[in-house]
């Protein structure tokens, strides 16, 4: 069974997961000129269940017929392997570490059909080392390759860079905001921080907003 925090998969007629499913078509019709394929979601401080978020975003890609590649690159605190119930060997930092990878990169198919999962993998060395590298085009471009949509799990922006060094390759930067938690400044702050360094930033997402003004997840 799924986790409970996968609501796109356990309970795919609630308003929680609607609410992903027009967030999916929002990105998808973004920039016509341009499509959305490849972005991190992510958050200012706290973690705020943006890895929740991540995974069932990447879940009704997947339900919809699209191939999606969802990334954890949170490599300082890795959840998508719990959340997903899979091994956490090899991942995106053996990928960032070994050419030998790049011809038979660690995908690990989900239980979702079109859905696969990239985990962290063991990380040694700092992992803003690791995202600063030239590597990291070959990494993104291997992933884009094999896959019509790439969503990566990267870590709350304040607190490191990895969020804004890997955004800044991509399509852009979708940012998680927990209705009654995240401190208004602190997302003021991550905001500049992605703007500092050119990364597009697509939008909010705000979680566990009021059943009275909104659904659960909008």
């Amino acid at each position: 069974m799924a986790a409970p925090s996968l609501v796109t998969i356990n309970d795919p007629r609630s308003p929680a997961a609607e609410a992903y499913r027009t967030l999916r078509a929002n990105l998808m019709n973004y920039n016509a000129l341009k499509p959305v394929t490849a972005f991190l979601v992510t958050s200012s401080a706290n973690a705020d269940e943006k890895s929740q978020a991540a995974a069932n975003l990447a879940a009704v890609y997947a339900l919809a017929g699209h191939k999606t590649i969802l990334v954890d690159a949170d490599l300082r605190r890795p959840s998508q392997h719990e959340i997903w119930n899979i091994p956490n060997g090899r991942g995106l930092a053996d990928l960032l570490t070994d050419d030998r990878l790049l011809a038979e990169p660690p995908l690990i198919a989900s239980s979702v059909d079109n859905l696969i999962l990239l985990t962290s993998g063991a990380t040694n060395g700092s992992p803003s080392d690791l995202f600063a590298s030239p590597k990291l085009n070959d990494v993104i471009g291997l992933l884009r390759a094999r896959a019509h949509y790439v969503i990566f799990d990267a870590p709350p922006v304040l607190a490191a860079s990895d969020s804004a060094l890997l955004g800044s390759k991509l399509d852009g930067v979708v940012l998680v905001v927990k209705a009654g938690a995240t401190r208004r400044d602190h997302t003021a702050k991550a905001r500049e921080a992605l703007e500092r360094v050119h990364v597009n930033l697509l939008g909010a997402v705000l979680t566990h907003a009021p059943r009275e003004r909104f659904s659960d997840y909008r």
